[in-house]
């Protein structure tokens, strides 16, 4: 395993080179020792050709090259307009569902291994042609042999030893920051790798996504709030998920929303309704609902609907921090008032200027979204 992963430490720093990432990296303002480093590094000693691509393509295209921890970061990442600059988070944007996909008979042949038939046996058309793509698995477009429009989600082959040399240097790094940091072991970063080598290899895992999927269609089952699309459990193996085409229009498209004349007052009430009715009620959440994986509905656009796909991570909130959690957003508490007032105030995808806002209500959305990520 250590060979393994000082062969991927050798992979990363050649993607590094290739898209020049250092340059991104001393661009910032960072300490003199730490600008110190370029004169060290043997590849800058040499004269570089300057790249014909944006600082935002070289960085997406790098993420997308080192496999999915990274590309995942990157999702993140393009979910923190207020930290990036836009063209950067521009790019990320395209990691939530237009990575590159792998070849489409290789995936056409895992799907078939898993299910033991022909694709034709199973499907009345089968799309070669993928409907997205992102770091974990690919999505394909087919039809049943009984009539349903359906998704057909495979999972990317050879993710497990990239993901095992990644989590690798990551437990690496982590020990070493509890060792050296008194700041660090206040966060326990090997804790927080552990539990992210738990969530990444559950991903890999779509029965346990379909089991997610099907327990959160039972909770919202006839409500208006939000509709998850019904798993054909049949056709379901740990790398193959059939589960119902959904058409909706993507969270973050503000202009089609507008068009379709959506209400995004209720709307942006509605989500935080979701979130709470989740977590209080239902003690079971939707813990991937980043962009790419919630849609809004075009039936009834002044009364609209969330759609949420993509199950492969969920939580349990335990009693006990239910019950702290209820304590401080009860209905009566300043921090709830603040933050619903302030949630619901503005449109969906977008931000209020920090400048704008005052002191109390800054205060009351950090609370809430500390409490959201816990």
């Amino acid at each position: 395993m250590k060979l393994l992963a000082v062969r991927r430490l050798f992979r990363i720093q050649r993607v590094v080179i290739r898209y020049r990432l250092d340059d991104l990296l001393f661009a910032l303002p960072l300490p003199w020792f730490l600008l110190s480093v370029r004169y060290v590094l043997p590849w800058r000693w040499f004269p570089r050709r300057k790249s014909e691509l944006s600082r935002g393509a070289r960085l997406r295209l790098a993420l997308q090259d080192l496999g999915p921890i990274f590309i995942k970061f990157g999702q993140i990442l393009s979910t923190r307009r207020d930290l990036l600059p836009e063209d950067i988070a521009d790019e990320l944007m395209l990691l939530q569902d237009r990575v590159p996909p792998f070849d489409s008979k290789q995936s056409m042949a895992l799907i078939e291994a898993q299910l033991g038939k022909k694709i034709s046996e199973v499907f009345s058309r089968f799309d070669v042609e993928p409907l997205a793509s992102a770091s974990v698995a690919q999505v394909h477009a087919a039809q049943l042999k009984t009539g349903e429009e359906v998704v057909v989600k495979v999972i990317r082959p050879g993710l497990k030893p990239i993901i095992g040399q990644d989590l690798a240097w990551l437990f690496i790094l982590a020990r070493a920051a509890e060792r050296f940091s008194a700041d660090a072991r206040l966060l326990h970063p090997v804790d927080v790798v552990a539990d992210y080598e738990k969530t990444i290899y559950d991903e890999l895992d779509l029965l346990r996504e379909a089991a997610n999927a099907s327990q959160l269609k039972r909770n919202f089952e006839g409500s208006q709030l939000l509709y998850v699309p019904q798993v054909y459990w049949d056709w379901c193996r740990p790398k193959v998920l059939v589960m119902e085409r959904i058409y909706g229009v993507q969270v973050t498209d503000l202009a089609t929303l507008a068009d379709q004349r959506t209400d995004m007052k209720m709307l942006a009430e509605r989500g935080v309704e979701i979130f709470f009715t989740q977590v209080f009620r239902d003690s079971f959440f939707h813990a991937d609902m980043h962009p790419g994986n919630i849609f809004v509905s075009t039936v009834n656009p002044w009364s609209p609907q969330y759609i949420a796909i993509d199950c492969g991570i969920v939580a349990a909130s335990p009693r006990k921090t239910r019950t702290t959690w209820r304590a401080t957003c009860s209905p009566s508490s300043s921090v709830t008032i603040v933050a619903w007032r302030s949630c619901t105030s503005i449109r969906v995808g977008c931000r209020p200027k920090p400048s704008s806002m005052s002191s109390k209500r800054r205060s009351a959305l950090c609370a809430s979204r500390s409490l959201k990520n816990r």
